[in-house]
């Protein structure tokens, strides 16, 4: 609407129209040069994202000033216009160089005195180059010839006007220019941060398979010599329990289903080193929908149950539940809690139940609630581990 109210002479827009019409080699392509342009925009990305950039609104600004005097109502000198474009490449040359070149070439590197002084002698020579058009083209003289003023030798409302355009440009490339270092510096840093994250989730889960394997060989090496058939059909389900961590774990995810499978194994496996002093519980919802889930989750709880929840000399028990309500997942591990065992509940090496922890702040923020209840009155040690899995 402003735009509209503005009052635009049409016949000298008409007249750049046609001086840029007789400039072209050939008068039949400048139908086809318009049609092109007006085309790929329409249908190229790349002009689609240009048309979007920041620079573009910062050139077509810089056109629209230089083409304002199009809009007052009288004829101005061709003198005028030589210089008042000609000033205008010298503005978006100003601009570029201190965006593209001198801001992160000096200013990013923190040589702040050699930034001050190449921008004033870029000021100095904006203001000289300004002199030298109007000295070469007469377009102050020929405006105040239209006018009809006096003329003034020294120039002094140019002078300032085109000291503080050049100032302005200056400080709105360098902004622009820490703007953009800002977005860039943000994506470096969340790219490194995903793959911080990735390299410590990584190194966590490998932690975990070489203390999972310690602990089944050590229960296997017991077996041998009290049940040497017992010993074998434990061999061969720890040869699938293998093969899910070294295959079915490669990926971020896998499958609920195959992960409770595995808890499942591992339970049958410990339950074969166990006396009748030792209650195993274990249950499972019916009928739960097979979702994607972070591997080895669930295990060093179990874990953490089977080797410090159980006595050979006074009874104890395991119990251990896994239900689903909707996208979320709940395991509930509760063991025996002795008096000699309350402080060590967690792995002495950080490997295990700190270890889930901290992969649980990593894939699940906010996505998990982690409770642990140890209960010395009742001598009940208890983990409730609560998932979305949306």
């Amino acid at each position: 609407m402003l735009l509209c109210a503005i009052p635009v002479r049409w016949d000298l827009v008409d007249y750049c129209f046609e001086t840029v019409w007789c400039v072209l080699p050939e008068k039949q392509n400048a139908l086809f040069y318009t049609t092109f342009i007006l085309k790929g925009y329409m249908g190229s990305p790349v002009l689609k994202k240009i048309f979007l950039s920041v620079h573009f609104y910062i050139v077509a600004g810089l056109i629209i000033y230089t083409l304002f005097p199009l809009t007052w109502p009288f004829n101005l000198p061709s003198e005028f216009w030589v210089k008042r474009i000609s000033m205008h490449l010298i503005w978006a040359a100003l601009f570029y160089f201190n965006l593209l070149i001198l801001t992160p070439k000096l200013l990013y590197k923190g040589k702040l005195l050699f930034f001050i002084i190449i921008s004033l002698i870029l000021v100095i020579v904006s203001v000289y180059l300004n002199g030298w058009l109007d000295h070469i083209t007469g377009a102050n003289a020929a405006l105040r010839k239209l006018f009809n003023q006096k003329p003034d030798p020294k120039n002094t409302h140019d002078f300032y006007w085109t000291m503080m355009t050049a100032l302005v440009l200056l400080g709105i490339s360098t902004i622009i220019s820490f703007y953009k270092k800002m977005k860039a510096d943000q994506v470096i840093f969340e790219a490194t941060s995903r793959e911080k994250v990735t390299t410590e989730l990584s190194l966590l889960k490998a932690q975990i398979n070489p203390h999972f394997f310690f602990n089944i060989l050590h229960t296997i090496y017991a077996l041998a010599d009290i049940n040497p058939t017992a010993s074998k059909d434990a061999i061969y389900t720890l040869s699938h329990m293998m093969r899910y961590v070294i295959y079915g774990t490669k990926n971020d995810t896998t499958e609920l289903e195959k992960e409770i499978k595995f808890v499942e194994d591992y339970i049958a496996l410990m339950r074969l080193r166990l006396t009748d002093n030792v209650q195993v519980i274990y249950e499972k919802q019916e009928g739960m929908k097979n979702r994607e889930i972070a591997p080895m989750l669930f295990l060093p709880f179990i874990e953490n149950a089977f080797k410090h929840g159980i006595s050979s000399v006074h009874p104890s028990y395991i119990y251990i539940d896994i239900s689903q309500l909707g996208t979320q997942v709940k395991i509930e591990v509760k063991n025996s809690l002795f008096e000699d065992k309350s402080e060590h509940l967690e792995d002495s090496n950080g490997i295990g139940v700190a270890n889930t922890k901290r992969r649980l702040d990593l894939l699940y923020p906010g996505r998990h609630i982690l409770e642990v209840i140890n209960d010395l009155k009742l001598k009940d040690y208890t983990v409730i581990l609560t998932l979305d899995l949306q």
